[in-house]
């Protein structure tokens, strides 16, 4: 988008976590992988696919009461027609379930070594991009909320094992980036959610890409939320038609863009503007 400055961060921190992520997959029987089920394709980090292809994954679309519920069932077909165990949830709930299904795929393991006379456990390593809800995944698999979370990414900065239950280990990492964001798209998909940073990022420009992308999605929705009637408004000019719905002035009556880039942000990171979905399997090349 004009004006917008590419969006490039990987920082130090993210490298030490891929290296502390690939030492510790050896120590887990089953990899969970949360990912925003707004955004399917761009918050889930193609380094995991290697990374852990020998361990039972489960795939969970995080978040989907703010995703559109049609383009959340494709996105389950999508990913199950590929072979992988993907399921809707939100993570503060669906703890019984997740438990089940994460029982299920040590079962067979867990039965040989009875066997022998064994019983043993299993270890769950949680990962995926910032902000998509791994502590707070974990708190609610464990019952306490131990761990530290927040709507901004980067909070979660070491691994950090937790118990759910008698027979079961998680482990919490830091939320991982890939080094290279080269689709712009992607980039500012990722930024929306706050995966990345705001303080690192052109906030107007961004909530002007995000406002174009929910027009061309669900103009009715934006419209009802911001209470204009022209479907054609983009770029600054829509950003004005927030601002003036939502009374953000300045002196002299001049448009308080700013305030109005992060209304708009806040607005769609809680689902105020709707259950809105910005990617769809056939958007996938």
């Amino acid at each position: 988008m004009e004006g917008q400055r590419p969006i490039s961060w990987y920082p130090g921190h993210m490298a030490k976590a891929k290296r502390l992520l690939e030492g510790q997959l050896k120590r887990v029987d089953i990899v969970l992988e949360l990912c925003d089920a707004r955004l399917p394709l761009s918050s889930r980090n193609p380094a995991l696919d290697s990374m852990a292809a020998h361990k039972p994954r489960l795939l969970l679309l995080n978040k989907e009461d703010l995703a559109d519920p049609s383009a959340t069932r494709q996105w389950v077909e999508y990913f199950r027609a590929r072979g992988i165990a993907a399921y809707p949830i939100q993570a503060g709930k669906h703890r019984q379930k997740v438990l089940k299904l994460m029982d299920g795929l040590t079962r067979e393991k867990r039965q040989r070594a009875q066997t022998r006379g064994i019983a043993i456990g299993s270890r769950a390593m949680v990962v995926g991009v910032p902000n998509v809800g791994k502590s707070t995944m974990i708190n609610t698999l464990a019952g306490r909320s131990s761990l530290k979370t927040q709507d901004r990414p980067g909070v979660t900065r070491a691994p950090q094992w937790m118990k759910a239950g008698e027979r079961l280990e998680m482990l919490d990492t830091p939320g991982m980036l890939w080094p290279r964001l080269d689709d712009q798209k992607m980039a500012r998909r990722l930024a929306y959610i706050a995966a990345i940073r705001d303080e690192v990022l052109d906030s107007y420009h961004l909530a002007i890409a995000l406002l174009d992308e929910l027009m061309a999605i669900a103009p009715e929705k934006v419209m009802a939320r911001y209470k204009f009637e022209a479907p054609s408004l983009r770029g600054q000019a829509l950003m004005e038609a927030v601002c003036q719905a939502r009374g953000f002035l300045r002196k002299g009556n001049e448009y308080d863009l700013d305030r109005g880039a992060a209304c708009v942000l806040d607005e769609f990171r809680s689902g105020l503007i709707g259950r809105i979905t910005l990617e769809l399997p056939g958007d996938v090349l």
